[in-house]
């Protein structure tokens, strides 16, 4: 079997940090590397790492990343001899995986087959169930009309999970807590998995409340033969969607890891499995464990398997898709803890909404035991078409502890600016006692995060306030060009200072700055900060520190060891507003019009549903923000718009007679 699949080129049609995590890898193993790229992705680094790249398509991934025909173009063009497919895109989808294999070409994850019983997971539950393995209670059979979901969710008993049958991530899946809240969310979910996997059947589950989420990592060869490399815990999670990882779970005692690890192993023999894969489980309090799905695929937290068995996963997916053997399961051993962030372009303090921009500023964290898989660099557009996952942070030691010690030690020291991410909920989380504990459950950011918002440090916005003030004042001085010899700020009216004005966030800062013989005073809001020294190294009342300030058109950027703060520069002589619409909507984020429920001259009463807008797979319900009668609607279903365009103006309701 080995000899027909010793291939030497590789394309990984993926993007951003699964394709450059894979391309390194290949890289390590001597295989010459193909990387793709939609138009929105030309200057991402898994480009520039690959020794050829080819562009496959426009920015939507349905004209690029999900297009089968594009891909198979650039392997033929380039001579690549096997595809790797990452995650997410076409990693699960079984007629890619044929048509790679029906082109020649090796495909480096699952066979078809097995990849099309698994992808559909109401066929995966009905095996697995017939195998043994518990699954939860709930409906997976083909009859998908509204009344047979309602009969089922009755027998089952609410809450129920809404899930997508081929879908994965945690797209549109949804809890539902009665009967009257399910057939919007029936017709929510179908929309989504249309959109995400062109597939729109459902299933339903019990939806069983605080039940922790752990997976177990496997092997196999395609054979018949499977091991297991341990399990993850992946119970902290927004959305169906995790956000923290770790290995190995601290819920679990030596027995029930065992039981568990060897049902993952059963369930990959149960299909022949091939390649690295994923068994999930849900645990109640009592320890029972039930099946939830096989990813087929590796799956985003697979670097803490990584960093505590010494395994190389993507150099394994390579050796078994080449034909070699599987290590034995004795000579697989966990060793320490590891844990794993995710930082999204995300504002959790707004129900996680997505933030795209220019990433201005981008300086990931080094350290002992740290690992950074980025998808972006400094400069890096973050758009709309594609996850917003930036990057992932991995931490390992010796034990839990110094795991959670070291990752709270490398988001201080991450430092980004030009969107806004979730680093500070990561951090924050990090610090929780309830995280220290292990007491982690699928309901644990709404248990102690919900409403969350990160503390305002207005010490530490001052302070950098005050050297984005003298920042402005070099650069001026230095842009003025006329009378060299004079030293930055001076004024031939000594009590007179440089005043500017910044924005932070919705706050309006005036400055003064004073220059004094070798420092400068600024006033910010009465108080007076003293700035000395090179900006790189600014000694600030007293306190020297490393700071980075990043000038990005009309923004600053100030960057010390506690964090980054981002200011507007008020030009001096603004130019007049544009007075916008007196109601209605606006598009809070770049995206997609996936609906609009209102039409011109139709009266709606504050909270109705105007718009929805998608935008990084997600959805945005837009809602009338008064009573009124809507006056124009600027935009339909498909239109693509920018953030801040104006959606529908609505006019606000007349006062009735008193």
């Amino acid at each position: 079997m080995s000899a027909p699949h010793r291939f030497e080129k590789v394309l990984v049609a993926n993007r951003g940090e699964i394709a450059a995590r894979v391309l390194r890898t290949c890289r390590d193993l001597g295989l010459a590397t193909v990387a793709v790229y939609s138009d929105a992705d030309a200057d991402l680094p898994h480009v520039a790492l690959a020794d050829e790249a080819v562009r496959i398509g426009p920015a939507p991934a349905a004209e690029s990343y999900l297009s089968v025909t594009a891909i198979l173009d650039a392997a033929r063009r380039t001579g690549a001899e096997a595809i790797h497919p990452g995650y997410g895109f076409l990693s699960e989808n079984a007629d890619f995986g044929a048509a790679v294999e029906a082109a020649g070409l090796v495909f480096i994850g699952p066979r078809p087959e097995t990849a099309r019983s698994m992808g559909d997971k109401a066929a995966a539950r009905q095996l697995m169930a017939a195998r043994g393995v518990p699954v939860v209670p709930g409906h997976d059979g083909p009859e998908q009309d509204d009344d047979r979901f309602a009969a089922e969710a009755a027998r089952i008993g609410f809450p129920v999970l809404v899930k997508a049958a081929a879908g994965g991530g945690g797209k549109g899946m949804s809890i539902v807590e009665d009967a009257g809240a399910l057939p919007a969310a029936l017709a929510q979910a179908r929309r989504l998995a249309r959109s995400a996997f062109g597939d729109d059947r459902l299933l339903l589950e019990r939806y069983l409340r605080g039940p922790r989420h752990v997976e177990v990592q496997i092997l196999g060869d395609g054979r018949g033969g499977v091991v297991h490399c341990f399990e993850r815990e992946c119970s902290v999670q927004r959305r169906f969607q995790k956000i923290i990882e770790e290995t190995p779970s601290p819920g679990l005692d030596a027995a029930t890891r065992a039981a568990l690890c060897a049902a993952g192993v059963a369930a990959g023999e149960a299909i022949a499995y091939r390649g690295a894969g994923t068994v999930e489980f849900i645990l109640d309090a009592s320890g029972a464990f039930y099946f939830l799905e096989v990813n087929t695929r590796l799956q985003v937290e697979h670097p803490v398997t990584e960093a505590t068995t010494g395994l190389d996963l993507v150099a394994w997916q390579i050796r078994v898709a080449r034909g070699e053997a599987l290590p034995a399961q004795a000579d697989i051993q966990t060793s320490g803890h590891a844990i794993e962030c995710r930082l999204y372009a995300e504002d959790p303090a707004r129900d996680s909404l997505p933030s795209t921009g220019r990433l201005a500023l981008f300086e990931p964290p080094t350290g002992a035991g740290v690992r950074v898989d980025a998808g972006v660099v400094e400069g890096s557009e973050v758009g709309v078409f594609y996850d917003p996952l930036l990057a992932k942070i991995i931490t390992s030691g010796d034990d839990r502890a110094t795991a959670i010690d070291r990752m709270r030690g490398a988001l201080r020291r991450l430092r980004v600016g030009g969107v806004t991410t979730n680093q500070a909920l990561l951090l924050a989380i990090m610090r929780h006692p309830a995280f220290g504990a292990g007491a982690t459950t699928t309901g644990f950011l709404g248990e102690h995060f919900a409403g969350w918002a990160p503390a305002a440090d207005e010490a530490a916005t001052t302070r950098r306030a005050a050297i984005a003030a003298v920042f402005l004042a070099r650069a001026r001085k230095a842009a003025a060009g006329h009378l060299p010899a004079l030293r930055s700020g001076w004024r031939n009216v000594p009590f007179a200072g440089q005043r500017e004005q910044l924005t932070h966030g919705d706050a309006v800062l005036a400055l003064e700055t004073l220059y004094r013989g070798d420092h400068a005073v600024v006033q910010v809001g009465g108080v007076a900060v003293t700035v000395r020294g090179p900006l790189d190294r600014p000694e600030v009342d007293g306190v020297r520190q490393a700071c980075r300030v990043v000038e990005d058109a009309d923004r600053l950027f100030v960057a010390d060891a506690s964090g980054v703060s981002a200011f507007g520069v008020v030009p001096l002589f603004p130019p007049p507003a544009d007075e916008g619409p007196a109601g209605g909507c606006t598009a809070p984020m770049p995206g997609r019009v996936v609906a609009v429920h209102v039409t011109p001259g139709q009266d709606v009463e504050k909270g109705h549903v105007l718009v929805i807008l998608e935008a990084m797979k997600m959805e945005q319900t837009l809602q009338a923000p008064h009573a009124g009668r809507v006056e124009a609607v600027h935009c339909a279903p498909g239109d693509l718009v920018d953030a801040g365009a104006v959606l529908i103006t609505l006019a606000e309701a007349e006062a009735g007679p008193s």
